[in-house]
């Protein structure tokens, strides 16, 4: 490998490790929506230059999770009722029918899902449930059914729409009776999934979504913003 080839591969590197290093931050809500972020700060609790950070802010914007202001910089997106809106939407449009493509294909993973779906209920049970592991545990739920789908371009849909901030805690948003209801409609979907149902399966993912953006609705609605 040539000196150039050598400095193009260690940049493109630079600029992954940018990007996942703030993608997380924002993602985590460690980086709130409204903040401003400099490129300066970015780079030195990174530890690359600013130039991979300039251009993992530009894939970020690409994926709507900052935005630039001009003459101003580059803040995190502050999402909206309207944004949680229309990602619900796209949700109960896309799960379902990736669910139903699972239900008929009978390549899921069953024994995965159930005990992912038996962890999710003991991760909720006492006063305080665990909402980090019932986001984790939830995340590989629903990716190990869009998996199942066979379709590529339903994961990757359904992933660019479910990867924001307060999408990651929907679950600390919930009263308790929603909670059940969500972890029940897991139980459910296992046993639409064993049965090759694509009309129930399809029925139970969109009955998930929309419970969740009920819920998502009701919270974000108390202060105008998510």
């Amino acid at each position: 490998m040539s000196t150039i080839q050598r400095a193009s591969a260690d940049g493109g590197r630079a600029v992954d490790i940018a990007y996942q290093s703030i993608r997380i931050q924002i993602l985590s809500g460690e980086r709130p929506g409204g903040e401003w972020l400099r490129e300066d700060e970015l780079a030195a609790h990174i530890g690359v230059s600013r130039t991979p950070v300039r251009e993992a802010l530009r894939r970020l914007a690409a994926e709507g999770l900052v935005t630039h202001e001009p003459n101003r910089g580059v803040q995190v997106h502050r999402w909206t009722t309207e944004d949680l809106k229309e990602v619900f939407g796209l949700r109960s449009l896309l799960e379902p029918w990736g669910c139903a493509l699972a239900a008929v294909r009978g390549k899921a993973d069953l024994t995965l899902l159930q005990d992912l779906a038996e962890k999710m209920d003991a991760a909720a049970e006492g006063p305080s449930p665990d909402f980090e592991a019932l986001t984790d545990l939830n995340n590989r739920f629903h990716g190990t059914i869009l998996a199942a789908s066979g379709s590529r371009r339903v994961q990757a849909l359904v992933s660019s729409v479910v990867e924001v901030p307060l999408v990651w805690r929907t679950f600390s948003r919930y009263s308790p009776a929603e909670l059940r209801r969500s972890l029940a409609h897991h139980h459910e979907l296992v046993d639409a999934l064993r049965a090759n149902d694509p009309a129930w399966a399809e029925s139970i993912m969109r009955a998930h979504v929309q419970s969740a953006w009920i819920s998502m609705r009701r919270q974000a609605e108390k202060t105008d913003t998510p």
